[in-house]
């Protein structure tokens, strides 16, 4: 069976040129960055390459790249390191739970927090946000796309919102970066986070950008790594796939490559709608060109995803973090969807290896199975 891959919003293959880019620093150039040998001096210099190339995909200063594990040390670094009792912090309530669980946590610590509600297209409107500062708001975190529904924020108005409120402002940008251009300055940003499994690097490497000036509290405890802001042996190879894969971004930003990833997903999202009873969730906003979340009436979700699997699609139910939770989609309910309507609803998302015949596979398969599992 050929199989075919359609929920990269979980997590991406790894592009053969990525892996090139790796390879030498597992075996041959393996040296600790913070050795003063040659070995060490040589994979300093591949990880303050790889800080190059990441800043450059997001148009930040290679000085303010701080690289972790992943998005959800990069959230966590980013609410813990600002962050203190007494403070106020303002969330959407669309957030990934890497920024939902971890401001629980703080609010059990003695820190007040906000949560705000999207409208109906699951894009959190910026007068939601000016009404929720209060005037100890420390922190304002929505995320620049959503990973369920691909929805993007209006991140540079709530921006000029935050600093109008001496507030900074944190956008979780992992399911943006590498799909969409994102720069720092029009954003209006003071941290954002990155996930490099997302755009074709490896799993478990990540970073934190910090605007210059933005003190940072680390949570870990050790060396000096990171400019102090994140203790532990950098992953180099890790690093360097992340910064290879960072600059392959650019290239395909700078290319008509999202203009035919969205083409390739509106072929998809036009056909499934062709079957009837469906609607497309986040359809009337401006989204990641990849991304397709969508509810097909009387078709249980989790049932939908196991008969496509079984056919060799491989999709989701919402996010791969969701997965066997029984309870509906928070980002779903939080638009005012229903219970019937979030378990109904399931995501594709393309990658830049996805192809036009995969497109025409996957709505065969898809087409289907929804009509069989209508007709029992």
């Amino acid at each position: 069976m050929q199989r075919i891959y359609l929920d990269a919003n979980a997590t991406t293959p790894v592009l053969p040129d990525v892996l090139r880019a790796m390879e030498p620093h597992w075996n041959v150039r393996f040296g600790n960055a913070s050795a003063v040998h040659a070995f060490g001096r040589d994979a300093r210099d591949a990880v303050d390459a790889a800080r190059d190339q990441v800043a450059a995909l997001i148009g930040g200063k290679p000085s303010e790249v701080t690289f972790t594990s992943g998005g959800t040390e990069s959230d966590n670094l980013a609410l813990f390191g600002i962050l203190k009792p007494g403070d106020h912090l303002v969330v959407s309530a669309i957030e990934h739970d890497a920024v939902l669980h971890a401001a629980d946590a703080l609010e059990a610590a003695g820190i007040a927090v906000t949560r705000v509600l999207p409208d109906s297209e699951g894009v959190i409107q910026p007068e939601a946000i000016a009404t929720a500062m209060l005037p100890n708001t420390r922190l304002v975190s929505v995320m620049l796309a959503n990973n369920e529904t691909g929805a993007i924020q209006p991140i540079a108005k709530i921006g000029k919102i935050a600093h109008k409120h001496d507030a900074l402002l944190h956008t979780d940008a992992v399911q943006a970066a590498g799909k969409i251009p994102v720069h720092v300055d029009y954003l209006r940003c003071d941290l954002l986070s990155l996930s490099a499994h997302k755009m074709h690097a490896p799993q478990g490497v990540g970073a934190l950008w910090v605007r210059k000036g933005v003190t940072l509290r680390p949570m870990l405890h050790g060396g000096t790594h990171e400019r102090r802001r994140r203790a532990g042996t950098e992953n180099v190879p890790g690093i360097v796939g992340f910064g290879a894969a960072a600059a392959l971004a650019s290239e395909w930003l700078a290319s008509d490559g999202p203009q035919q990833l969205q083409q390739r997903r509106d072929r998809l999202q036009k056909a499934l709608l062709a079957l009837g009873d469906a609607a497309v969730n986040s359809g009337n906003a401006e989204r990641v060109p990849n991304t397709l979340s969508i509810r097909f009436a009387d078709v249980n979700a989790e049932e939908l995803v196991i008969a496509l699997d079984l056919q060799g699609l491989a999709m989701s139910g919402g996010s791969a973090c969701q997965s066997g939770a029984i309870e509906p989609s928070h980002v779903l309910r939080a638009m005012g969807l229903n219970d019937e309507e979030a378990h109904t609803s399931v995501r594709f998302s393309l990658s830049r290896l996805t192809t036009d015949e995969e497109v025409e596979r996957a709505v065969a398969i898809t087409s289907a199975a929804v009509r069989r599992l209508r007709s029992l």
